[in-house]
């Protein structure tokens, strides 16, 4: 049986409150189908989810907590309808984490050059994009990364949380 999953950083509370509230108040219709999150694997599907939960244990076990800062807004327009909260801080450790568990049962290409990010916005009209980028722009939160997180998109279109794991390198 195929199954769609992605794994993410979830933004704890409540700074992820905060986020899918104003995602609400800009009409993004993807508002309350997901907890606000920094992707790390886009939606994929898979038939092996044992290999992929083994997979995702070794990846954790590799990497430490880190802190994350988000400050300010960015956008991919014209290439796509998105503005999201920049990752000010953490990034780069963000990026390697993606790649790691975008390998092994997990490797994919992916369509853009990765670029960690909370969405705030996305598939609604250009002038609210610009509202949205501009009521955020001075949005700050800090936060320790220190899990990933399996979802699996439900039925109904709603991705529920499957399972966390635990950043537990040691420097």
């Amino acid at each position: 049986m195929k199954r769609t999953i992605g794994v993410a950083i979830a933004i704890p509370r409540p700074f992820a409150d905060e986020l899918e509230g104003w995602r609400d108040r800009f009409g993004d219709p993807a508002a309350h189908l997901i907890q606000a999150h920094v992707t790390l694997l886009p939606p994929t599907q898979i038939s092996d989810l044992d290999a992929v939960e083994s997979h995702l244990e070794a990846v954790a076990g590799r990497h430490e907590a880190f802190v994350v800062v988000l400050h300010g807004t960015g956008t991919f327009r014209p290439v796509s309808p998105v503005v999201y909260v920049r990752v000010a801080s953490g990034a780069a450790q963000i990026v390697t984490l993606e790649a790691d568990v975008r390998s092994g049962p997990l490797e994919r290409n992916i369509r853009f050059d990765y670029h960690p990010h909370v969405t705030v916005a996305h598939d609604v009209p250009a002038s609210v994009l610009t509202v949205a980028q501009q009521t955020l722009a001075d949005y700050e939160a800090t936060f320790t990364a220190d899990a990933l997180t399996l979802y699996e998109m439900g039925s109904d279109g709603v991705w529920g949380p499957l399972r966390d794991f635990e950043l537990r390198a040691h420097a």
